[in-house]
């Protein structure tokens, strides 16, 4: 396994267990032991309330560059010149554009699974729980799509709890 795949399980993981105890913080039924599964399935698999769920995990970013940036990747010429252009775009309409980019991204995929929650890591510092709170109303749920459930973790660090963005 790639450095860089190993860097992905870990996030993943760590988003899970984030999204996990506040879940079961905020509505105290038992979800436990992780575990990564192969493609076909989503990322991680989990037990609620004793009955097997799984969660597909994405991390919002932006876009590459900024996530380039917020990972602590070495910098090209041309990233930190995209990255100089966003800084001139509005942050909530670049957050709207990256939350709907990966709703419908994840919407495409199949899965070998009766039940499947999306889970999405904020990572980037610019945004908040509430800001994406407020723009709840304006997100685009693609249909169809695998998701029993859309979750979003409020910040990488897991330290503002987690929204419910669908249904």
């Amino acid at each position: 396994m790639s450095h860089s795949e190993e860097e992905k399980i870990a996030l993943e993981h760590q988003a899970a267990k984030l999204f996990m105890r506040w879940y079961e913080r905020n509505t105290g039924k038992t979800i436990r032991h992780i575990w990564h599964n192969n493609p076909i399935r989503p990322d991680v698999s989990c037990l609620l309330e004793g009955e097997p769920l799984d969660l597909e995990i994405a991390h919002l970013y932006g876009d590459e560059p900024e996530a380039m940036a917020i990972l602590g990747r070495d910098l090209t010429n041309k990233t930190r010149a995209a990255l100089h252009k966003l800084e001139s775009e509005p942050a909530d309409s670049r957050l709207l554009q990256a939350l709907n980019r990966i709703l419908e991204n994840k919407s495409g995929k199949k899965y070998k699974s009766k039940r499947v929650w999306l889970v999405i890591r904020n990572a980037h510092p610019a945004w908040s729980k509430e800001g994406i709170k407020a723009l709840e109303h304006l997100i685009t749920m693609p249909e169809p799509h695998a998701f029993e459930k859309v979750w979003i973790v409020g910040d990488m660090a897991g330290e503002t709890g987690i929204v419910r963005l669908y249904p």
